[in-house]
């Protein structure tokens, strides 16, 4: 810092520099601290999580859905059901979502908050400004007390031999589709690769899905990727693990992708290709480089959200470590706090209890610890499972695929992590979040009343398995005797 001339005087306590999800909570928590924030956005209000990717991939997850549903009427005792889409209708569908939920994101409320909201693009030129090149055509330079960074990231686009010459969709772009593509072939086997895929699936795509690791979602337990690989391979998509992407080719007008596997180079055709292998942080642009702002494959930061600069924060994908619209959200609280109260207060981000879901059918969610890193970390722990397949209302559903799994201290209630496959798996975890994030046990839950029948019951039944693999035996046996005894 001491490099820089410092202002004598600041014109705002806080600039922000992108509106996705990081962004806006940060510019929202400081207008309701009363401080003077200004929030420059220069692409979309709403960021990728309003555009193009938390919101129009969950509205095209509930159509398709609704039409594996239909397929499946015979399950629920329909003779014949079947329906008539346009593709086109549904797309426009999704853009008519987004357009709903626009207004929680727009200039307008932001400005109504107290927020000044600046279309354009900002580059971040000493510590404590911030020049801003307008939509207009005009630029400013605001002098702030601190930034806050959330610039967001993009879908990654490896450099494939021949991928010019077919052309690509990504996570960014495929909204733009009107026509079902008749092959459509899926780069990538992660979470959004692993949505994407199923969900074109069920409107009609023949899909073919490359992954080159070993197996779908890596990060989750190997059972639950074997799981979904099950579900994808009943509904018809073609899964190939451990293809490796060689390079792309069109022959008489049709296009392949040839991928490596076991020494063997396989030609997959397609009509139009999917890549989801990834995101990447936006660093270019806003100055960092210039400024000395210390970045690898993201912004580096403290457990603060403080760069090497101390008045400069970095949340959301742009800091990372996890790609994630609440992690974002999460993060900017403190980064706005921390910048507001610096010299005051300071407040550590906590990322014990982080859950996230990938919303395929069924559904994963995961909160703290899994069984494959509670192996690899070396970290005791026991597991107790509980099948959705006993669970009265998964089979009233016909949803009885999945499970709840708890892993816990050994000999102790305390909960190190989660994994729930079913229905609403994304809802039914966050009883256990609460519960990890305040110290409550197994049996506590156990102790909850939940209603019967619904799905949250399956909470309360793993934490039955759990108290029953506990239960005191001596004093059981004491009981017995007891029992016994009032007989006489």
């Amino acid at each position: 810092m001491k490099n820089w001339r410092k202002p004598r005087r600041f014109e705002r306590n806080l600039v922000v520099i992108g509106a996705g999800a990081g962004g806006l909570v940060a510019a929202y928590i400081a207008a309701a601290l009363k401080a003077k924030v200004t929030l420059v956005e220069k692409h979309k209000m709403g960021g990728d999580c309003l555009n193009t990717g938390c919101v129009p991939s969950k509205a095209l997850i509930r159509s398709a859905k609704l039409l594996s549903q239909i397929a499946r009427s015979k399950e629920f005792g329909i003779r014949e059901a079947r329906a008539e889409f346009d593709f086109a209708e549904i797309m426009q569908r999704v853009q008519r979502t987004v357009q709903a939920i626009e207004p929680h994101d727009s200039v307008e409320r932001y400005t109504a908050l107290g927020v000044e909201v600046i279309e354009g693009a900002a580059k971040i030129v000493t510590p404590w400004e911030v020049e801003i090149a307008r939509k207009d055509g005009s630029t400013q330079r605001l002098s702030t007390r601190s930034i806050v960074i959330a610039a967001g990231g993009r879908p990654l686009v490896p450099a494939i031999p021949g991928l010019d010459e077919v052309g690509c969709l990504t996570s960014d772009t495929v909204w733009n589709l009107r026509e079902l593509p008749g092959q459509l072939l899926v780069l990538g086997g992660g979470a959004i690769g692993c949505e994407l895929a199923q969900t074109f699936a069920r409107f009609g795509s023949r899909v073919t899905l490359v992954q080159q690791g070993a197996r779908l979602l890596p990060r989750e337990d190997p059972e639950v990727s074997e799981l979904v690989a099950q579900q994808f391979r009943a509904e018809g998509i073609d899964v190939l693990t451990e293809h490796k992407a060689a390079r792309f080719l069109v022959e008489n007008g049709e296009r392949f992708l040839l991928a490596e596997h076991a020494g063997v180079e396989v030609k997959i055709p397609f009509d139009a290709v999917l890549l989801a292998v990834g995101r990447a942080a936006n660093l270019a642009g806003c100055g960092l480089e210039e400024l000395g702002v210390k970045t690898a494959r993201t912004v580096e930061t403290n457990a603060f959200l403080q760069t090497n600069y101390p008045n400069i924060y970095a949340v959301g994908d742009v800091a990372g470590p996890f790609q994630f619209t609440h992690t974002a959200a999460y993060q900017a609280w403190y980064a706005a706090v921390n910048a507001l109260l610096d010299g005051f207060w300071g407040f550590k981000a906590d990322y014990s209890v982080i859950p996230w879901a990938t919303f395929t059918d069924p559904e994963v969610a995961r909160v703290g610890l899994n069984e494959q890193e509670a192996k690899e970390q070396g970290i005791a722990c026991e597991i107790s499972r509980y099948n959705l397949d006993e669970l009265d209302r998964a089979i009233v559903d016909s949803e009885t695929r999945g499970f709840v799994k708890v892993l816990t201290v050994p000999g102790k209630d305390k909960i190190l992590g989660v994994t729930i496959v079913g229905e609403h798996a994304g809802d039914l975890i966050a009883e256990f979040v609460l519960a990890m994030k305040h110290g409550i046990g197994l049996n506590k839950i156990l102790a909850t009343l939940h209603i019967y029948p619904t799905l949250a019951e399956a909470n309360k039944h793993a934490a039955g398995i759990w108290k029953k693999a506990h239960a005191p035996q001596r004093l059981l046996r004491w009981v017995e005797r007891f029992h016994a005894w009032r007989l006489k």
